[in-house]
């Protein structure tokens, strides 16, 4: 493990030499957030590169009941894998999390996306994925939202938490669109296939170790509901 101090942040390397995951990011917690309260059950709808690894992690936290990954930021009539990998839909993929708010809260969520799930400072980009389709966003459902979004950006912006600026959109949410079957679970499903082990297994390792406390080591997986 190497540590580096970057001022009342400190930036941990979990990883090996030989994983492509992002370096996970120690973070301060949103200052402006919703309380835990008890009450039904709320959605985030998030994207930070391929949706496999992002879904993986998010599958893993306490108080999340489901991770679906799809895309959103387009019209449906182009909501189909082959034609958003061509970058020219204006999708992203996405994930929608469902999650109790007395469990967990959304800053929480925006927390764990920012520290261990991806590099919010690359534009279009995520590891070994490139194009638009793999940017950062935040697509928000309310104010509420949008007003934590961008209040926690303003906060790690301002901290220099990151060594360059956060890059992620905040957009209202317009659609989400589930993906095809054979995308979902699929970090838990092939565990051991090259890209997900070099590039997503570091990220479910990253959070358990920075985020005990809301790590499940049973996922909640999309195909068993």
């Amino acid at each position: 493990m190497t540590v580096v101090a970057l001022g009342a942040i400190g930036v941990v390397l979990w990883r090996s030499p030989l994983c492509g995951a992002e370096s996970p990011v120690v973070i301060a917690p949103p200052a402006i957030d919703n309380p835990k309260v008890s009450g039904p059950v709320q959605t985030a709808v998030l994207a930070g590169g391929c949706f496999w690894g992002v879904q993986g992690v998010f599958e893993h936290v306490r108080g999340v009941k489901q991770v679906v990954s799809g895309y959103a930021g387009g019209d449906k009539s182009t909501a189909e894998y082959e034609t958003v990998s061509s970058g020219s839909t204006g999708h992203a993929e996405s994930v929608k999390i469902t999650f109790d708010p007395a469990e967990i809260s959304y800053g929480q969520i925006l927390q764990i996306a920012f520290s261990v799930v991806h590099d919010p400072t690359q534009l279009n980009r995520q590891g070994p994925d490139t194009g638009t389709q793999y940017r950062s966003a935040i697509f928000y459902a309310d104010e509420t939202q949008k007003h934590i979004a961008e209040a926690y950006i303003r906060q790690l912006d301002e901290s220099h938490a990151y060594p360059r600026p956060i890059v992620t959109r905040v957009d209202p949410l317009k659609g989400f669109y589930p993906a095809e079957d054979y995308h979902q679970d699929y970090l838990v499903h092939h565990p051991t296939a090259p890209y997900i082990a070099y590039n997503d297994m570091p990220k479910v390792e990253n959070f358990k170790q920075l985020f005990p406390a809301l790590y499940n080591d049973r996922p909640v997986l999309t195909s068993a509901r």
